[in-house]
């Protein structure tokens, strides 16, 4: 059985984004190809919220209609109190280790995100546009190099 799929706010940004790209077009491409096999790909509430709070303040309709089309197609992964539990020990477990994600006054989606990931309880891969932070917590890889 395959990983399921969790999408981070980069890839989820290409697929809201209303300009045809070639970056947006090759995302849409793969996340259809993903779904026509039958992968899981599962959208986590706190990678809605960075894409939506971005959309809201530039006032793009267009892809805020995107994003809620998305998110009412993909299985649709919303926060817990348990999620946020988790995603706070993950934040302190980094940094009693050295390595920060985030300062520390900021909220960290990314420990948020895996926390999500996490709590799904089988194996994931988090699609993202950046390894720097998630992939310390959960698997992750560039959403190019996911296969169906």
């Amino acid at each position: 059985m395959s990983a399921v799929v969790v999408l981070d706010a980069g890839p989820l940004g290409l697929l809201t984004n209303p300009n045809n790209s070639p970056q947006a077009v090759a995302c849409r491409a793969w996340l259809a190809t993903l779904i026509s096999v039958g992968r899981r790909v599962v959208l986590p509430e706190i990678a809605d919220y960075e894409i939506r709070r971005e959309l809201i303040r530039i006032a793009s309709h267009v892809a805020i209609a995107n994003l809620d089309a998305f998110c009412s197609q993909l299985e649709y992964l919303p926060l817990s109190t348990v999620m946020m539990h988790s995603a706070a020990q993950l934040w302190a477990t980094a940094r009693n280790c050295g390595q920060p994600t985030a300062a520390n006054a900021a909220l960290d989606c990314d420990v948020i995100l895996a926390a999500q990931a996490l709590s799904l309880g089988i194996p994931v891969i988090v699609a993202t546009g950046n390894l720097g932070h998630v992939a310390r917590f959960v698997l992750a890889d560039i959403w190019q190099n996911i296969l169906p």
